[in-house]
C-alpha cells in the first residue's frame, strides 16, 4: 500500500456563536459555537446514553445510572411517554413509582449525571401511537399539528410535566437539554409552538434539540439539529439486504443526515434527499445505535464491534456530541404499549421486551459493546477538550476500496482514526500501512515502518500528543486516559489492537527508562511496547517526565476509569466497577481482584490490589416439557414485505410449554437471571407474576428470576412458539442457516444456566 498522505485542513468558517445557550437560556460556564459545546470556556464532547425510566423498575434506577457513569456516559436522555403516564383522559397523569419522573431526574443529579428530557409529545420509541394515548389519537383534532385543540391537550400535558420537573431546569439543575417532538419532517411552526408551550410550563434548558434526519425542515436556531446512525435496523423489509443507509456509517464522512431512519413511518414526508449539516451548529448525534430492537419480520443483532466502529467513525468525522439510543434496555410497563400492525404500524414489536441489545441490557447485564464504547468514552473524558477543538480532514479516497481513515487536528497535534470493520461485507486486511501527516509547521511520517491492520479492527492513533510537557510524536496505539497522582509524573494509558504492531516514538532528545529504543530519522522509536512489564518513563531535555502504560487489547476490555477521592483512576477488573459514595463497588458473579492506579492504599508496582469475595450460587436447573409444540399456521404478511407476529390464540394453541425449576439458595434483592438458549420463533415467560417475551434472533435470552423473598426453589413457566424453515423473518446470517436447515417446526430449549450479581464494597477504597 502506498503511503497515505494528508495535510490538515482548518475550519472552513470562522467561529460563531448562535443565540442558543449564549443569549437565551444561559447557564454559567455553558455555551455553544458552530464548532462545539463549551464548558468553562473549553470544548466539551458530551456522551449521552438513552435510558427510559418508565421501562425500568424504580429499584434498578440507581444501579443502572451508576453503570452508565462507569461506562463513560455523562448525560442521560429519556423519553417521557404520555401513554405510560395517562392512558385514560379522565384520570390524572400518574407520576408515582416507576413513573416518578422527578425522582429519576433528581437521582441522575445525585449520581453526577446531567439530563436531556425528550419531551415529545410524540416520541416514537417503538411505543404505541408514538407515545400518544389512545384518547389523543381518537380525538376529533389532528395530532402533531398546530390544530388548536391538539395544542390545548399538549399544553395541559406539558403543564403537568412542568409541575414535576420545572424546578430542576434552573441553573443549578441537571436538565441541560430538551428535545421537542421526534422525526417530524415538514412542520417547523409546530416545533416552535411546542417550544412556546414548554416555556409556558416552566420547562427550559440551554439546549433545545430536534431530530434532523430525513432532510427534516426544523427551525434551526430555535432548536439544535441532531443526527443518528445505526449499523442495521428493523425498519426495512424482510427480503431487503443491508441497506446503504446503514453501510454509510462505517466510513468517515461529512454527511450527517441519515434519510433511512424512520423512513417507513415518514410516509409522503420522506424525500430520500440527504440533508446538509447546518453551518451554525456543530455536528452532533442523539441516536447512534447502541443496539437494535427486534421487529417480528426483521431481527438485527449488531455485534459489539459494529456498535463501537460506528461510534468511532462519527468521532473521526468530527462529532461534537456522541449520543446513543439505546444505552440501557428495558421492559414496557404493561402489555399493549408496543407499536404493532394491529395499531397501524408497519412493524410488529414484542409486547414487553425492549432490551434493544443495548450495552446495558434490560436486566442490567453488561455486554461487550459496553466495554468497547467505554474505552472511547474514557478517551473523551481525558482528551475531549482537545478533540473538540479539532477539525476533521477526510481523504477523498476514503471509500474507493482503500483504507478508511481520517484526521482530526488543530494543526499542531491530532488523532488519526482508522476503521477496518464492516459487517455483512467484511473489509480485507490491510498490509503495509503508513501515514504522512501534514500539520501547520511539520510533517509526521509514521509508523517508522509500515504495519498491517487486520480485518475487523478500528482505532485512533495520536500524532504530536503532548502530556505533562512531553510530546509523543506518534503511536500505533489507542489513547485510553491520563492519570495524575500527587507529586508524580502523569501516566498516559494506551491500548493495543489485536494483530497490530504496538510502536511509539518520541523526539531524539528524550531519554527512555523501561524499554529499549531505536534511533530512526530524528526520533526514538519504542517497538512492541505492549510487551513492557510496567510503565515506561520518558524524560525530555527540559526535565519534564511522562510515564506510559500500555494495555493489551484484552486488558483494555477490563479497564475502568472511575473518579475516586477526586482523582481519576485506572481499575483493571473483569467484574463491573462503579463509584459509590466516594469508594469502589463491584457487581460480581464470583470472587476476584481489582488493580487500581493511582493506588488506593499500599502499592508496589504503581497499583494497589484489592481482593473481593463473592461465592458463586450453586443452582441446579431442571427443564420439563409439559406440552409439545404443534405445527403453526402460515404467517400472514399483512403489511407488504413484513409478516405479523403470531396472534395470541395461535401462540396459545401451538407453543411448546416448559416448566423450569431452579434449586439453590437465592436471596431477595440479589439480581439473578435465568439464561436460556433456545431455537424457536417467539417465546414468553412468567415468574412470580412477572412476564417477559422475546423474538428469537439466536442470542441468549435472559429472564429476571430475582425472588421477592429468600428462597431455595424458583419455578417459572416458558412457552416457545415454533420456528419453521419457511417462517418469513430476517435473521442474522449464522442464525438463518439454522432456520433454513429445519426439517420440522422447532420450539426447543437447548440450554439453561443461572447468573447472579452481588454488589460488593471493595475493602481499602473507603
Amino acid at each position: 500500500m502506498p503511503v497515505l498522505k494528508i495535510t490538515h485542513v482548518g475550519w472552513d468558517a470562522p467561529e460563531t456563536r448562535p443565540q442558543m445557550a449564549n443569549d437565551a437560556d444561559t447557564r454559567d460556564g455553558f455555551s455553544l459555537t458552530n464548532r462545539s459545546i463549551l464548558r468553562n470556556g473549553e470544548p466539551w464532547i458530551p456522551v449521552t446514553g438513552e435510558m427510559h425510566y418508565s421501562r425500568q423498575p424504580r429499584e434498578s434506577w440507581a444501579d443502572a445510572l451508576r453503570l452508565m457513569k462507569a461506562g463513560g456516559i455523562n448525560v442521560v436522555a429519556t423519553y417521557i411517554f404520555w401513554i405510560h403516564h395517562q392512558p385514560h383522559e379522565q384520570d390524572a397523569p400518574d407520576f408515582e413509582g416507576d413513573l416518578d419522573l422527578a425522582a429519576f431526574v433528581k437521582l441522575c443529579h445525585e449520581i453526577g449525571l446531567e439530563v436531556i428530557l425528550r419531551l415529545g409529545p410524540w416520541c416514537h420509541g417503538e411505543v404505541r401511537n408514538g407515545g400518544h394515548p389512545d384518547w389523543v389519537v381518537n380525538a376529533d383534532y389532528t395530532e402533531r399539528t398546530n390544530d388548536q385543540r391538539y395544542l390545548d391537550a399538549v399544553r395541559t400535558w406539558f403543564g403537568q410535566i412542568g409541575q414535576e420537573v420545572a424546578g430542576l431546569c434552573g441553573s443549578d439543575g441537571p436538565v441541560i437539554g430538551i428535545q421537542l417532538e421526534n422525526e417530524i419532517y415538514d412542520q417547523p411552526d409546530h416545533i416552535l409552538a411546542l417550544k412556546d408551550i414548554a416555556r409556558e410550563s416552566g420547562l427550559f434548558a440551554p439546549l433545545w434539540t430536534a431530530t434532523a434526519w430525513g432532510s427534516a425542515d426544523i427551525p434551526v436556531g430555535e432548536v439544535f439539529p441532531l443526527y443518528g446512525g445505526y449499523s442495521d435496523g428493523f425498519w426495512v423489509d424482510t427480503d431487503q439486504g443491508w441497506d446503504e443507509s446503514f453501510q454509510a456509517h462505517f466510513t468517515f464522512s461529512h454527511q450527517w443526515d441519515d434519510p433511512g431512519i424512520g423512513k417507513d413511518l415518514a410516509g409522503e414526508s420522506w424525500t430520500g434527499v440527504v440533508g446538509a449539516k447546518h453551518p451554525d451548529f456543530p455536528a452532533a448525534t442523539c441516536e447512534l445505535g447502541g443496539g437494535m430492537a427486534k421487529a417480528y419480520h426483521r431481527r438485527p443483532a449488531p455485534t459489539a464491534r459494529e456498535i463501537a466502529a460506528v461510534a468511532l467513525c462519527k468521532l473521526g468525522s468530527g462529532s461534537a456530541w456522541q449520543g446513543y439510543y439505546m444505552y440501557v434496555g428495558g421492559t414496557n410497563p404493561r402489555k399493549g404499549l408496543q407499536e404493532s400492525h394491529a395499531t397501524g404500524y408497519p412493524n410488529d414489536l414484542p409486547e414487553l421486551n425492549y432490551d434493544f441489545g443495548a450495552p446495558i441490557g434490560a436486566h442490567l447485564q453488561l455486554r461487550e459493546s459496553f466495554h468497547r464504547l467505554r474505552n472511547q468514552h474514557s478517551f473523551l473524558e481525558a482528551f475531549g477538550s482537545r478533540l473538540g477543538a479539532m477539525n476533521a480532514t477526510i481523504p477523498a479516497n476514503d471509500d474507493d476500496g482503500g483504507l478508511r481513515w481520517s484526521l482530526r487536528s488543530d494543526g499542531l497535534s491530532g488523532f488519526v482514526f482508522i476503521n477496518n470493520h464492516r459487517p455483512h461485507e467484511p473489509l480485507p486486511a490491510r498490509t503495509g500501512v503508513q501515514f504522512d501527516i501534514g500539520l501547520k509547521d511539520s510533517r509526521v511520517l509514521f509508523p517508522h515502518r509500515p504495519v498491517d491492520i487486520p480485518a475487523g479492527e478500528f482505532m485512533a492513533w495520536p500524532v504530536q500528543l503532548e502530556v505533562g510537557g512531553v510530546v509523543v510524536r506518534w503511536a500505533t496505539l489507542n489513547v485510553l486516559t491520563v492519570l495524575q497522582a500527587e507529586g508524580e509524573p502523569p501516566v498516559l494509558v494506551l491500548t493495543a489492537n489485536d494483530g497490530v504492531d504496538a510502536h511509539l516514538a518520541i523526539a531524539a532528545g528524550c531519554s527512555v527508562d523501561g524499554h529499549p529504543f531505536t534511533e530512526v530519522s530524528g526520533e526514538r522509536v519504542l517497538e512492541n511496547v505492549d510487551t513492557a512489564p510496567g510503565p515506561i518513563t520518558l524524560t525530555n531535555d527540559d526535565g519534564a517526565q511522562l510515564r506510559v502504560l500500555v494495555l493489551t487489547a484484552q486488558q483494555a476490555l477490563n479497564a475502568w476509569t472511575p473518579t475516586v477521592r477526586g482523582r481519576r483512576r485506572l481499575v483493571l477488573s473483569d467484574a463491573a466497577v462503579v463509584e459509590r459514595d466516594g469508594s469502589l463497588e463491584v457487581l460480581a458473579r464470583s470472587a476476584g481482584e481489582l488493580a487500581v492506579m493511582p493506588p488506593l492504599g499500599a502499592a508496589g508496582d504503581g497499583f494497589s490490589y484489592h481482593r473481593f469475595e463473592a461465592e458463586s450460587e450453586a443452582a441446579e436447573v431442571t427443564i420439563t416439557q409439559t406440552a409439545p409444540a404443534s405445527p403453526p399456521p402460515a404467517r400472514l404478511v399483512t403489511v407488504p414485505g413484513r409478516a405479523s407476529a403470531p396472534f395470541p390464540d395461535d401462540f396459545a394453541a401451538h407453543a411448546a410449554r416448559y416448566t423450569i425449576s431452579v434449586t439453590g439458595e437465592a436471596k431477595a434483592g440479589v439480581r439473578s437471571l435465568l439464561r436460556l438458549e433456545l431455537v424457536g420463533d417467539t417465546a414468553a415467560s412468567s415468574f412470580e407474576g412477572r412476564e417477559e417475551d422475546v423474538f428469537w434472533d439466536g442470542s441468549v435470552w435472559d429472564i429476571d428470576i430475582t425472588p421477592a423473598e429468600d428462597t431455595d426453589r424458583r419455578v417459572l413457566e416458558v412457552a416457545v412458539y415454533p420456528l419453521a424453515a419457511g417462517t418469513p423473518v430476517w435473521l442474522p446470517e449464522e442464525v438463518d442457516r439454522v432456520r433454513v436447515a429445519l426439517t420440522e417446526p422447532t420450539a426447543e430449549i437447548t440450554g439453561a444456566s443461572v447468573v447472579a450479581f452481588k454488589a460488593i464494597h471493595v475493602t481499602g477504597s473507603a
